[in-house]
C-alpha cells in the first residue's frame, strides 16, 4: 500500500511538473499554428469587421494567421458555446459582443458567459442611433416619447432578445412609455421596413444607418454615444442619463487558457489599436477603438451583465 501511495504521489508530481512546463513552453512558442477567431454574426457584420481589423495585425505581429470564421446563429450563442467547449490552448478565440452579455440574462444557455471565458481585451465600440422615418415628423427624443404616450408606436429590432430589442425596452423603461416591439429575422429586414414606413423608429448601429441619414431617407433622433454626427445630441443630452448603450466587441478565450497566452494576445491587440491605420480604418466605419487589460475587460463584462439583467427584469425578459 505504501509502495502504491509513493508511486501515485510521484505520478501526480510528474504530471504537475509536465503541465507547468507545457504551459510555459506553449506561451513562449504561441502561436505555433493558425488561430481561429470565431464570430457569432455573418461576414460583413460589425462584429466581423472589428475581428478582421485586429486579426490582420495579429497575423503580421506573430507570424501565424489569425483566421476569422463566422458561426452565425442564436444571437452569437452558437459561436460562444463552440469556443467555450474548445481546447484551452489559445488557438480558438471568440469575438464577443454586447449580445453575449444580454443573452446571459435572458436565455437559458448551455454555458456561463462570465465563468466559461477568459477575457483578453476590449477591441472597439459602435454607437447606436435612434432613427425615425421622416413621415413621422419626429426630430427629438421628446417627440418620440410624446407620440408613444398618445398612440401605439412600433419599433423594430433584429430579433427577440437582440441588443436592438433590449435598447428599445430600455427607452420604454426610462421614458415610461410602451412602444410595441416588432422583431425581425435580422437588422436588414427591420431597416427595410423602417425605410418603407411600416414601423416608426428603431435603434441601429451607426455604420448601418448613416448612409440613409445622409440621403434624407431616415431622421437621426439621438445617439447613444457622442462624436457620431456633429449636431446630433446624445440620449444623455435629451435627459436620459446612463443610456450609454453602444455595441461593443472584445476578444475572449476559453476559461483555463494559460494567462501567459491571454496576456500575449492582449498585448498584440492593444498594440494594434494604437496604430494610425487601424484607428483610421475603425473610425471611418463608425467604430471607436478601445483596448485595455484582461482584468479591465472582465470587470466590464460583469458590469454589462448586471446592467442588462436589470433591464431584462424590468421588461419581463429575464430568464
Amino acid at each position: 500500500m505504501r509502495r502504491f501511495t509513493r508511486a501515485a504521489a510521484c505520478l501526480v508530481l510528474a504530471t504537475l511538473a509536465l503541465a507547468a512546463d507545457y504551459s510555459g513552453v506553449a506561451a513562449d512558442d504561441y502561436p505555433a499554428r493558425p488561430v481561429r477567431v470565431i464570430v457569432g454574426f455573418g461576414p460583413g457584420s460589425t462584429a466581423d469587421y472589428s475581428a478582421r481589423t485586429v486579426a490582420q495585425k495579429l497575423s503580421l505581429k506573430y507570424g501565424q494567421q489569425f483566421v476569422v470564421e463566422s458561426r452565425a446563429g442564436a444571437g452569437s450563442n452558437l459561436a460562444a458555446e463552440f469556443v467555450a467547449r474548445a481546447p484551452k490552448d489559445g488557438y480558438t478565440l471568440l469575438m464577443g459582443t454586447v449580445a453575449n452579455t444580454i443573452n446571459a440574462t435572458i436565455s437559458k444557455l448551455n454555458f456561463d458567459f462570465a465563468r466559461d471565458f477568459a477575457p483578453i481585451a476590449l477591441v472597439s465600440t459602435v454607437p447606436n442611433i435612434l432613427v425615425a422615418h421622416p413621415a413621422t415628423g419626429f426630430r427629438t427624443v421628446a417627440d418620440v416619447v410624446a407620440a408613444a404616450k398618445r398612440e401605439q408606436m412600433m419599433y423594430g429590432s433584429s430579433g427577440v432578445g437582440s441588443a436592438l430589442h433590449v435598447y428599445g425596452e430600455l427607452l420604454n423603461i426610462t421614458a415610461g412609455i410602451k412602444m410595441t416591439h416588432v422583431p425581425y429575422p435580422g437588422s436588414a429586414q427591420s431597416l427595410t421596413d423602417l425605410l418603407a414606413g411600416r414601423i416608426s423608429v428603431m435603434f441601429s448601429p451607426a455604420p448601418t444607418v448613416l448612409p440613409h441619414i445622409q440621403a434624407g431617407a431616415l431622421t437621426a433622433i439621438a445617439a447613444t454615444s457622442p462624436r457620431v454626427l456633429p449636431d446630433l445630441p446624445t440620449m444623455a443630452d435629451a435627459g436620459y442619463k446612463g443610456f450609454d448603450a453602444g455595441l461593443w466587441f472584445g476578444m475572449l478565450a476559453p476559461a483555463g487558457t494559460p494567462r501567459e497566452i491571454v496576456d500575449k494576445v492582449s498585448a498584440g491587440i492593444n498594440e494594434a489599436l494604437k496604430m494610425d491605420d487601424v484607428v483610421q480604418a475603425l473610425r471611418k466605419q463608425g467604430f471607436e477603438p478601445l483596448g485595455g487589460t484582461p482584468d479591465d475587460f472582465a470587470g466590464y463584462i460583469k458590469s454589462e451583465i448586471a446592467q442588462w439583467g436589470r433591464v431584462a427584469e424590468a421588461a419581463g425578459l429575464k430568464k
